[in-house]
Parts: structure tokens; C-alpha cells; sequence
């Protein structure tokens, strides 16, 4: 299986609680629910799209918390994302969690990023990690993920966890492609290429 990180945004890079003010509070945070203005029919379709791709999800332990406690009091028929993120089976890395609530799920605990390289070893298609910047940034230094699908909203939240802090581990993308939605996001697709080039400016002619 492929690995894939799937994220969203804000222009500053904060990734806590797009979904709702009371999604992730953790650290006093106050200003969720960010992404859900600029939610259109392009975003929806791309997402559902996307996770119809997996067969898997990974999960940080307060990504999982949220979304085991969230997931699985929707149930409108009409949702596209429901019955994928309930069915689908989830991994948890956590180092306190005995067991999880919202089935299937297995517990990784130990070393993670072993265990995540063991599971994209199997047959499957991917693997997606929705959420969990800890997690991801992790296993980015690790140098397991594929693919990062993110989507940016066009907005400055000011404060918040992001998904690439400072301190973190350079890494190098290549663009696969980039589309805007009516609503203002900006959908990106990269694929890992290892460590950032460097190089030194020293003129256009240098460049065409």
C-alpha cells in the first residue's frame, strides 16, 4: 500500500480543528471550524474521490479520539463520507491506548514508523493519514510517505498546531497538481522526492 497524507490548511499552515470550534481545543485553542466556509462541490467530490482510494486510515491518538467520537453520530445516508470513514479499518499510534472504540481499529504502539513501513508493505492501495500533524511529521522524517494531498483555505487563522512547525524535518515535494475550487481552496497533490534541493541565485540567465 501506499502511504498518503491527507490535510488541511490555512494559509498559515495551522491544521487544529478545521472542522469545527469543537473539534480540538487542545492548547486553549479557540478558532476552529476554519475550513468549513469555503467547503464547495469541487472540494467534495475531490475528498470523496480520494477516500474511496483507501483501505486504510492512520490516525494520531487525538485525531482518533475526535473522529471516533464525531464519525459515528453521523449518519445521513446522503453523507459521501460516512460509511467509508466507519467501515474503513483504522490504525492508531498511541502509546496509552489498550484498545479502540470505533471498530475495526488496531492499536500501533512502540515503534510506529516500523509498524507503518510493515503495513504498506501488504497488498492494498493506500494507506491515509487524515490529520494527525504529530503523527505525519513523523513519519515524514521517516521517509514513508508517498503522496501528501493538501488543501489550503484561504484564510490567516493566526494561531493553532500546523502542520510543518519549525524544527521540523526538511523534505522535498514535487508538485503533481494544483486546482482551485469556486470557494477560494487550493487542492495540491505532491509526491515525496526526498531531501530539498539547495542552490544559489545568481541570475535569470541561470535559470532558462
Amino acid at each position: 500500500m501506499r502511504l498518503v497524507l491527507m490535510q488541511f490548511v490555512s494559509l498559515d499552515g495551522v491544521s487544529q480543528g478545521p472542522g469545527s470550534p469543537q473539534e480540538d481545543t487542545s492548547g486553549g485553542f479557540t478558532r476552529g471550524g476554519w475550513l468549513v466556509p469555503h467547503m464547495d462541490e469541487v472540494f467534495v467530490r475531490r475528498t470523496v474521490e480520494w477516500l474511496r482510494l483507501a483501505d486504510g486510515l492512520l490516525l494520531g491518538r487525538r485525531t482518533y479520539d475526535a473522529f471516533a467520537r464525531d464519525w459515528p453520530q453521523i449518519t445521513d445516508p446522503a453523507d459521501p463520507f460516512t460509511t467509508l470513514m466507519n467501515s474503513l479499518p483504522k490504525y492508531v499510534a498511541s502509546q496509552t491506548l489498550a484498545a479502540g472504540s470505533w471498530e475495526p481499529t488496531t492499536v500501533l504502539s512502540g515503534d510506529v514508523a516500523a509498524q507503518v513501513a510493515e503495513l504498506t508493505r501488504r497488498p492494498g492501495r493506500e494507506l491515509q493519514i487524515h490529520g494527525s500533524a504529530r503523527l505525519a511529521q513523523s513519519l515524514l522524517a521517516a521517509g514513508l510517505v508517498d503522496e501528501l494531498r493538501i488543501v489550503v483555505a484561504p484564510v490567516v487563522v493566526g494561531q493553532g498546531r500546523r502542520l510543518f512547525p519549525d524544527g521540523g524535518a526538511p523534505a522535498g515535494l514535487r508538485l503533481v497538481s494544483s486546482e482551485a475550487t469556486p470557494a477560494g481552496l487550493v487542492v495540491q497533490v505532491y509526491t515525496w522526492a526526498g531531501a530539498p534541493a539547495q542552490a544559489t541565485y545568481a541570475g535569470v540567465a541561470e535559470l532558462v
